[in-house]
């Protein structure tokens, strides 16, 4: 007790300027319209910042949820599309009166996967997802990010699985022009994260400088029409029948993060049906 009576004696100055300092200020900001209003702006102003300061940090942690959200409605969309995509295709090669019965069911699926690690600097290209066999990824299975294609699944293991990045100098991709049928391969030449070849594309082949190049869809691999980049120039090649075009790649591959990985139901029996002509062959 007697230490909380020095205390008091020895900041008791203190205190009273104190209080005095705070009566003055009620009065001052209760009977003077003026300060009251410069008061409350400068408080709303404090509030504001400190209430934006807030949102934006509980935000950033809410960030990662909204972004996999986000990434699950993407991937419903994108299957939507190439499912009606394939579904139209059907009904106008059919249209018969059976047409009801004999459209198929939903083709294709997206599995969204987060890429853990990633290489540009080398011939050959790699990169590994969150996703594996439990999740229903299989070698073979095209690869896309949100603006376009990105690779090829290789290797699976129960939880995680390796892709070959376009960026691979021994990995080719089925692509044509988009809107026509010249169909050419695309490949990857090394240096250049951004840019890759179409090639043996035919002489007679019509383009514009800026045409978007889309994968062709004759591979259980991709779709037909997913985006693989836009026409830069033409390059001579080799054959004089055949020349090469500089393609400008969509994806930024310094930069995956969030990606799909596309299970086709038809797989197995296209894949099936082409090595029983390989047997046949033998």
């Amino acid at each position: 007790m007697s230490n909380l009576i020095n205390f008091l004696i020895k900041y008791g100055t203190w205190f009273l300027f104190a209080f005095y300092v705070i009566i003055s200020f009620v009065l001052l900001f209760s009977h003077n319209a003026y300060q009251r209003s410069v008061y409350l702006t400068s408080a709303n102003v404090v509030s504001s910042s400190i209430n934006e300061t807030t949102s934006q940090v509980t935000g950033y942690f809410h960030l990662r949820g909204i972004n996999e959200s986000l990434q699950q409605s993407n991937a419903y969309l994108e299957n939507e599309v190439l499912n009606l995509r394939h579904q139209l295709a059907e009904c106008m090669t059919l249209l018969s009166d059976t047409l009801k019965n004999t459209v198929s069911q939903t083709r294709f699926d997206y599995i969204p996967a987060a890429v853990i690690n990633n290489s540009v600097r080398h011939p050959r290209n790699y990169f590994s997802i969150n996703r594996g066999s439990e999740d229903g990824v299989k070698p073979g299975m095209g690869v896309v990010d949100q603006d376009g294609v990105v690779g090829i699944v290789n290797v699976t293991g129960p939880h995680t699985a390796r892709v070959v990045s376009l960026l691979n100098q021994s990995q080719h991709f089925s692509v044509k022009l988009k809107d026509t049928n010249f169909i050419g391969s695309l490949t990857w030449k090394g240096d250049d994260p951004t840019v890759a070849y179409m090639t043996e594309v035919p002489r007679h082949t019509k383009y514009l400088t800026g045409d978007t190049v889309v994968t062709s869809g004759y591979s259980t691999t991709f779709p037909e029409g997913i985006p693989v980049g836009t026409i830069l120039n033409r390059i001579k090649g080799s054959d004089d029948n055949f020349f090469i075009l500089k393609i400008k790649l969509h994806s930024n591959f310094k930069a995956l993060s969030v990606v799909r990985v596309i299970k086709d139901e038809y797989k197995i029996e296209l894949d099936s049906l082409q090595a029983f002509d390989i047997k046949s062959d033998k």
